[in-house]
């Protein structure tokens, strides 16, 4: 598998993580703050990854 494809696939995977992490800290808001900010970190921590990955993707091609 070429490196862009395997790059593009590790975006895909990482978006989907981010917009999961998203709604838990959405859905744990109101119940439990610590489970919220615990995923509203992980979510920024990865949303750092996505961009750093757009910035590769965008000075490769």
């Amino acid at each position: 598998m070429s490196q862009l494809k395997q790059l593009i696939r590790y975006k895909r995977h990482l978006e989907d993580r981010y917009e999961k992490l998203m709604e838990r800290s959405n859905d744990y808001k109101y119940v439990d703050e610590a489970k919220s900010d615990i995923a509203s970190y992980k979510a920024m921590k990865i949303l750092e990854k996505i961009s750093r990955i757009k910035y590769l993707d965008n000075s490769l091609v």
